[in-house]
């Protein structure tokens, strides 16, 4: 469980008494009114919510999550949530904010400034604090406020028994500076400390911009940059191939990717090109998402849809290297984040306006499958399994409970609860007033359990196929092949094969498996004739789950026939011992 920022935060007013939410009716106002977000962002600075990116203490927990943040009681209660967590099964990451801070200077909420003024934050050459982070860029580069950072690190693993930590704007930190973070809690031992620290897992954001970018002040902490450390950074290339476009150009927000049927189901702008260019730009994406199962690995080497064998650091992402990673581990894949829209969301924008609630749903599963049958670190956003919607805002922060909430029950879908707030959202706002009001757009409590009880299909599929989680490049490189890859492979099609006879035995219960995907609207069928003699069967979660047309899928042993049902993601597993 990855929760966002919960140390002290500068911007939320701790005394729930001091606060001021919305008074108006929210619940009965039309789908696509703009007075939901007119309310909620008239007391947005002040009400009991934001995502909490602005550090006030970086080693308290925040007072408004306390019943009372008063005294010792917020961390009582912060330690007995992180206990009760782990009684459950579940371990615990915080969200960490080391790259800034929310003042500096005199200011009322400036807290380093005031003890060595000038020497905490990172300065132009003008003298003036750098907001690239759009906040008071904070200096780790610096001895002491590294060490303040290690220092918190060391606090939240040992006092509050955290299983990890996520880092925001990590390319803002340099690789020393996160070496000697994972070099302190390595040293954190369970009989002295009572914490295993080498079990204590790092990752964050490996983007590359701003004063430091192109390692100007000290070499990044960005993706390509970590090789054997060990720390994970999230990996766009998956996430944009899903979508289509990218989050950070607003002229993508038609485009389709291979999640959201590009090539294979046309929505029509003109964004995509025509059908031959779709096509193409289709069995670029494909590649990219093939990669991104294998960890997104710069060494992996494939037959692409150019009809070359590549490495993965040979394949173009918008001009830089697609695969950067030497290890799974080094990369957390995803196709959504509390960052820009949800899932599904984009899945509005992106397919054919008339796409039915049930093909929505498939397609949802299908592009968190790239994630969950991916040999990286899986990560999902809370609520994608339930269809979450945050009313199409693409920059939730500050937009209060109201566009946030999310329903777990799965009675209420939150898509059509208003235009979304205008700051960041009101260029869009005639694009989006017919799809909020649309009521063939809105899931119903059936199709929000349908995409869960897939979803948790997907979930025990990971868990129980030992194959999906080979843990090194180098089994991933002996057993890992894409048989039906290159320039003659069908749109939207994807056959990941791993045979576990190859190298050492990594799986004591299946000599090997075929990840198969299917983001096209027509069942697909075709001979894989190196797999012939094999017996392949879904896998037993998949068989006995709760999706009717993922148990249509098969495999014929005497030819090699495999045929994947439309908009569909499958394993398909072969027992130890089995036919050769």
């Amino acid at each position: 469980v990855h929760l966002l920022p919960s140390f002290d935060i500068a911007s939320i007013e701790e005394d729930e008494n001091q606060r001021i939410e919305t008074s108006c009716d929210l619940e009965s106002l039309p789908a696509a009114s703009p007075k939901q977000q007119e309310c909620v962002s008239a007391h947005a600075a002040d009400d009991g919510f934001n995502w909490g990116y602005d550090p006030f203490h970086f080693m308290a927990p925040e007072g408004s999550y306390a019943s009372n943040p008063d005294g010792a009681e917020r961390v009582e209660e912060f330690r007995g949530m992180v206990g009760s967590l782990h009684e459950m099964g579940l371990e615990v990451v915080l969200d960490q904010v080391f790259n800034h801070t929310a003042a500096s200077g005199q200011a009322d909420q400036s807290v380093l400034d005031k003890i060595v003024p000038g020497y905490f934050h990172r300065l132009d050459a003008a003298g003036q604090v750098e907001t690239s982070t759009c906040c008071q860029n904070l200096a780790t580069e610096h001895a002491a406020a590294q060490k303040l950072m290690i220092d918190s690190l060391v606090v939240w693993a040992k006092d509050y028994k955290v299983d990890g930590f996520r880092f925001d704007l990590m390319g803002h930190h340099s690789r020393e500076t996160m070496e000697a973070a994972r070099s302190a809690l390595d040293e954190l031992e369970p009989g002295r400390d009572g914490v295993d620290g080498e079990s204590i897992y790092l990752y964050g954001e490996g983007w590359n911009f701003g004063e430091v970018a192109d390692n100007a002040r000290f070499y990044q902490a960005t993706q390509g940059q970590l090789n054997g450390t060990g720390i994970g950074t999230f990996n766009d290339r998956l996430r944009d191939a899903i979508h289509g476009g990218s989050p950070v150009d607003s002229s993508s927000t038609f485009q389709q990717g291979f999640g959201t049927g590009l090539g294979t189901d046309p929505n029509g702008h003109a964004v995509n090109g025509t059908a031959e260019e779709a096509l193409k730009d289709l069995g670029h994406e494909t590649d990219l998402v093939r990669l991104g199962l294998v960890g997104n690995l710069a060494g992996y080497e494939f037959l692409t849809s150019e009809g070359q064998m590549q490495r993965g650091d040979e394949l173009d992402y918008r001009g830089a290297a697609a695969g950067y990673a030497s290890q799974p581990g080094e990369v957390i894949n995803y196709v959504d984040a509390h960052d820009n829209e949800t899932l599904y969301d984009l899945t509005v924008l992106k397919l054919p306006r008339g796409t039915s609630m049930e093909d929505r749903v498939r397609m949802n599963t299908l592009s968190q499958a790239a994630v969950m049958y991916s040999q990286a670190v899986p990560f999902w956003h809370a609520g994608t399994e339930l269809l979450r919607s945050k009313s199409l805002d693409r920059n939730s922060y500050n937009s209060g409970d109201w566009f946030n909430r999310i329903d777990f029950s799965g009675q209420e879908n939150t898509f059509g609860s208003g235009l979304p707030p205008e700051a960041d959202n009101n260029e869009k706002w005639d694009l989006m007033a017919p799809l909020l009001e649309d009521p063939e757009l809105k899931p119903d409590a059936q199709a929000m359990s349908r995409a869960e009880g897939a979803a948790l299909d997907l979930l025990r599929t990971r868990r129980d196929v030992g194959l999906l989680r080979l843990g090194s490049a180098e089994l991933i490189e002996q057993k890992v092949s894409f048989p039906l890859s290159g320039p003659k492979a069908e749109p939207g099609i994807i056959v990941m094969r791993i045979d576990d006879r190859a190298g050492e035995d990594a799986d004591s219960e299946h000599d090997g498996a075929l990840v198969v995907f299917n983001a096209s609207p027509q069942d697909h069928t075709q001979v894989v004739e190196e797999l012939a003699g094999h017996e392949y069967d879904l896998a037993e979660a998949l068989e006995q789950g709760s999706d009717k047309r993922v148990k249509s899928t098969s495999f014929d042993s005497s030819s090699g026939k495999l045929m994947i049902p439309a908009r569909t993601a499958a394993v398909l597993v072969e027992a130890e011992g089995g036919a050769r």
